[in-house]
């Protein structure tokens, strides 16, 4: 059975890596969190006391870290992985980070030898713990197929949006789409709950109109009207605000590299700046509610 290291354990790697723990592959792990450790083994993991220890041995690499620079870090320069691990090493990064990043990153892994995807995720943790996420997938053809099994034990869909890159592309779109989707359903809700309206029977009446959409069928904003949601337990877990903010940063750079319009994702982007900077940078992505008070 393939030897994983998993590079990165926390809200979302986390439960990523004890899904291929569950599927059968030999996992070892490594994180900056001793928590994280802790709870990897506990699913049956096997910690790591280092990256250079996880990575021993192992024929596939996957990491799932906050930013850029971090993959940056973990691969590049004398120091990092690429440079020490086998040729024809499968690597996969399923962090979120810019597209040009990414086809960097792949360059310099093609240049040691190695075989690199960016494969970014959507679903969120209950997702992740699901093992039912979304792949965006970037990188050559036959690379994917080889990934498919181990990407389909953490993943329900599997897409190849295209060449190096085209995964980071393709969730920069999707999260601009969704900060959109939830500033506009919190709007709404806010405006219904101001003239009167219960917000529950309002999410109800929306959600069997022309304003469904994904947010109120599954990730309402408003506490008490959807009990699985971050809304209705203080929008602790879930999304944190500072991580949509992040990828709605992300989206106006390619916007911006590419000549592209996106006057409303540039909107969210100052609603999500506005809440972060008020001290809510580590609340789900729903508290952007909190953005409409009501009197």
């Amino acid at each position: 059975m393939t030897h994983i290291a998993f590079i990165g354990l926390g809200n979302m790697g986390g439960p990523m890596a004890a899904n291929l723990v569950k599927a059968g592959y030999t996992v070892n792990g490594f994180d900056l969190s001793a928590t994280a450790l802790q709870q990897f083994a506990a699913a049956g993991g096997r910690p790591a006391d280092s990256v250079q220890q996880a990575v021993d041995g192992a024929e596939v690499v996957v990491s799932m870290l906050p930013a850029g620079q971090h993959v940056e870090s973990l691969y590049l320069g004398e120091s990092g992985l690429f440079a020490r691990l086998p040729a024809g090493t499968l690597v996969i990064d399923c962090s979120t980070i810019a597209a040009h990043t990414a086809r960097g990153v792949a360059e310099a892994a093609a240049a040691a030898g190695l075989r690199f995807l960016d494969a970014p995720v959507s679903g969120g943790t209950a997702g992740a713990a699901a093992g039912t996420l979304t792949f965006m997938i970037g990188g050559d053809a036959a690379n994917v197929e080889a990934a498919r099994p181990l990407l389909a034990s953490m993943g329900k869909n599997l897409f190849h949006a295209g060449a190096a890159g085209a995964g980071q592309t393709a969730k920069v779109c999707n999260n601009m789409l969704l900060g959109i989707l939830m500033a506009g359903t919190a709007e709404a809700l806010a405006l219904g709950v101001q003239n009167g309206l219960d917000p529950a029977v309002l999410s109800q009446i929306m959600g069997n109109s022309s304003g469904s959409n994904w947010v109120l069928e599954r990730y309402n904003p408003w506490p008490g009207v959807m009990d699985s949601a971050p809304a209705s337990r203080g929008y602790s877990g879930g999304f944190m605000s500072e991580l949509m903010l992040k990828d709605l940063r992300l989206a106006s750079e390619t916007a911006g590299q590419s000549q592209a319009a996106n006057p409303m994702g540039s909107q969210a982007q100052q609603l999500f700046e506005a809440h972060v900077a008020a001290g809510n940078g580590k609340l789900d992505f729903s508290s952007i509610v909190q953005q409409f008070p009501q009197r």
